[in-house]
């Protein structure tokens, strides 16, 4: 039973982070304006809200590979400049992209703008191979 309610209580707090993270999503909003807008924005989607559909909208551009990506798809990046495309290359490989601030590739304001536009895939499905890779050598 002390299993059953325990579970039940982190369920619960999961749903109302959640819903409080809608609300505060809903609350930030601009406020739409009146008339045919407000009835469009009602009639093609009920039940979500705009900010669902922004928040899907950068999902859909494609995620640099730092890992393999060369320099010029590095520049294009905010706040990156050659030197630091440079560095990025240099100090491959990354098991996470949280990585490059861990070893004081870029700044962590750089990394909080890139964090959204960035991955680090890794070569094998196998665990044991990719911890291979990143093992310090003796």
């Amino acid at each position: 039973m002390k299993h059953r309610s325990i579970a039940l209580a982190l369920t619960l707090a999961v749903v109302l982070a959640s819903a409080g993270a809608c609300f505060a999503a809903d609350a930030a909003a601009p406020p739409q304006a009146t008339g045919a807008a407000q009835t469009t924005s009602k009639s093609t989607s009920p039940g979500k809200s705009q900010t669902a559909v922004k928040a899907k909208a950068p999902a859909s551009t494609k995620l640099v590979d730092i890992n393999n990506a060369n320099s010029k798809q590095l520049k294009k990046l905010p706040g990156v400049s050659d030197a630091e495309a440079a560095k990025i290359i240099a100090g491959r490989p990354y098991s996470s992209k949280a990585q490059l601030v861990a070893r004081n590739i870029i700044d962590g304001a750089v990394y909080e703008n890139l964090k959204q536009l960035i991955v680090a895939k890794q070569p094998y499905k196998d665990g044991a191979k990719n911890a291979a890779i990143y093992a310090k050598p003796k």
